[in-house]
């Protein structure tokens, strides 16, 4: 089973950046999946991103795209999301999670994952 350990949020006002970071441990990071996804209070879990094992294929979200960038470092078993021009809409807690298969935009194709970070936009 794989550990995942998120960090990098925090409050930033609208228009900022801020780059998450999710470190894994326990399997072959580089043979899986990875996704972020975020949860504001009252809403259900949302896709934000997801990038194959090689970095080679990613796949954003409509809500996020031309802002969000998904990355990952097999050498460092991490995977990261850089956010720019954030807007209050964008706060929530932030997961990242991997997965099997490719290019899934469904929670319930990931099998593990983190405890999450806050990120908090002001507007």
């Amino acid at each position: 089973q794989v550990q995942l350990v998120e960090s990098g949020g925090g409050l930033v006002q609208a228009g900022g950046s801020l780059r998450l970071s999710c470190a894994a441990s326990g399997r072959t990071f580089s043979s899986y999946n990875m996704g972020w996804f975020r949860q504001a209070p009252g809403k259900e879990r949302e896709f934000v991103a997801t990038i194959d094992w090689s970095g080679s294929s990613t796949y954003v979200a409509d809500s996020v795209k031309g802002r969000f960038t998904i990355s990952r470092d097999n050498a460092k078993n991490t995977v990261y999301l850089q956010m720019n021009s954030l807007k209050s809409e964008d706060t929530a807690v932030y997961y990242c999670a991997s997965s099997y298969y490719s290019s899934r935009s469904r929670p319930s194709d990931y099998d593990a994952w983190g405890q999450g970070t806050q990120v908090t936009v002001s507007s």
